[in-house]
Order: structure tokens, then C-alpha cells, then sequence
């Protein structure tokens, strides 16, 4: 490997904004792969500043190191990734994405109505919730979160 296409830990922290703790905490959890050199220092690839960024996007997101994990795994080991292989993980993530905002503007939409579920109002409860209909659905507040075999 080139001298100028590796990084040592604290050029890595240094370009990505990450701690040097925060590196070893995601090599701790296989997002990226150090090489060491003669003396045994880790050398980063240039490719794991873009991975590292991905990571901390993803997380900004709400998805878990877990989540991130098993995406990151598919993208290939040795070589910068190419922009197929970014895109790939990304129609991944925009999947989910696009179902939680869905969900979050079905929530949002309903939130008004949640007064009527019957958690916050007895006596409207008996409008849009006779006799506790809803409770087949579960606890909670189920005008707002329905039960998972209920479409949205």
C-alpha cells in the first residue's frame, strides 16, 4: 500500500471528526478493518473515511451499529467502494426510511385524534371507543399505534 493511501488513527479521527475511542469502537465492531503496519501501528484505507461518514449518517438516521453492520459487510473489503455499491446499501436504508415516515406521518396525522382513543379522554372514550372496542387491539393508544396486522 502506498505511504499516501493509508492513515494512521489520529489523521482518521482528525478527517471523519471522530475520537480516536470512537474508532476503535467501530473497528470493535467490524465497520472497518485496520491494517498494521512493521511496528504494529493501524493504517486506514482512505475508503474508511467514506465509511465512517456512512456510519455516522446511518446512525443520525436512528439505525442501530447492528443495523449498520450487517449493511456494511456487503460493501467490499480491500477496495473503495464504488458508487454501486453505496447505492445498493442505500435503497436498503431508504426502505426503511420511507416506511418510518409513513408511519411518523400517520402518527402525526392522527395525534388530534388521540384524545378520542380513550388514554387521555373517559368521556369522549364513549364516542370513538364504545365499550372499549380497541382493547381487542392491545394497550396503549391504538388510534395511534395500531396493531401490526392492521394496514395504516
Amino acid at each position: 500500500m502506498a505511504a499516501k493511501s493509508v492513515l494512521a488513527i489520529g489523521d482518521l479521527a482528525a478527517r471523519t471528526g471522530l475520537s480516536v475511542s470512537a474508532i476503535r469502537f467501530y473497528e470493535e465492531k467490524g465497520l472497518i478493518t485496520p491494517h498494521r503496519n512493521a511496528g504494529g501501528h493501524r493504517r486506514y484505507m482512505r475508503s474508511d473515511i467514506r465509511r465512517l461518514s456512512f456510519v455516522m449518517i446511518t446512525q443520525k438516521l436512528g439505525f442501530t451499529i447492528e443495523d449498520i453492520a450487517r449493511e456494511m459487510k456487503r460493501l467490499p473489503e480491500g477496495r473503495t467502494p464504488t458508487a454501486r455499491d453505496w447505492q445498493k446499501i442505500s435503497e436498503r436504508f431508504q426502505t426503511v426510511l420511507d416506511e418510518r415516515i409513513a408511519e411518523l406521518t400517520r402518527m402525526r396525522n392522527n395525534l388530534a385524534g388521540c384524545i378520542g382513543c380513550g388514554c387521555l379522554s373517559l368521556e369522549k372514550c364513549k364516542l370513538y371507543n364504545p365499550e372499549d372496542r380497541l382493547a381487542e387491539n392491545g394497550p396503549g393508544p391504538q388510534n395511534i399505534f395500531p396493531s401490526p396486522h392492521e394496514k395504516a
